[in-house]
């Protein structure tokens, strides 16, 4: 949970260092400019509002690893969902708004995190995981999407070293096998995320796990 939070504040602290002029780029995510990314951002702060004040009585059913899906392509930005996210972020017009909305929503989310008892059984999106799994599970979350926030932003702060390596964790469990202790964790999860194809050297590397890439998920 002291991950989370860590995690968490820094991909805030990482946009609200953005210049307006950087929300105009793209992102790491296909069809989305980084406003798009801030505006979803949002959105996942709210999620975790709402899934930590969503308590359940029955046992879990989930964990921090297996609460993530696996799907069969990546997205293309041209989900309704995904559609409704750039349509959102552009209503928000000035860069400044984003942000305060950003701050406003996540801070409390932050806060909720840290007041959660870890045992706690929450449920979300029809599953039910203790809330220690469950803002574990979101490591993973923060620590790919402020890759994507900084994916075209060289001069951005970076995600902390031990979000990096928490979420290449659970993406080997994720994927069943570990990735080449060559590949630092940065490259480990683009790579294994289909956020970027490997090299030439890499697939070799990677070998039968080239032909499993990517792993996206959600």
């Amino acid at each position: 949970m002291d991950l989370f939070s860590h995690s968490w504040t820094a991909l805030r602290t990482a946009v609200a260092e953005l210049s307006d002029e950087d929300f105009a780029q793209p992102s790491g995510c296909a069809g989305w400019l980084v406003r798009d990314l801030v505006c979803h951002l949002v959105i996942d702060a709210q999620d975790v509002l709402i899934t930590l004040a969503t308590p359940a009585e029955t046992e879990p059913t989930r964990d921090a690893v297996t609460y993530w899906e696996v799907a069969e392509a990546p997205p293309t930005g041209d989900d309704p969902l995904d559609a409704l996210t750039v349509r959102l972020a552009a209503a928000y017009e000035e860069p400044w708004l984003l942000k305060f909305h950003l701050d406003d929503v996540g801070s409390a989310a932050g806060r909720a995190a840290a007041l959660a008892d870890p045992r706690l059984r929450v449920a979300t999106r029809g599953e039910v995981l203790t809330a220690g799994d469950y803002l574990s599970a979101y490591v993973l979350e923060w620590t790919l999407h402020h890759l994507d926030l900084v994916a075209h932003l060289p001069a951005a702060a970076r995600p902390p070293a031990e979000g990096l390596a928490r979420t290449r964790e659970m993406l080997e469990k994720i994927a069943g096998t570990a990735f080449p202790a060559s590949f630092s964790d940065t490259d480990a999860l683009l790579v294994g995320t289909g956020r970027r194809p490997p090299t030439g050297a890499e697939k070799a590397e990677l070998g039968e796990l080239a032909a499993k890439l990517p792993f996206v998920i959600g």
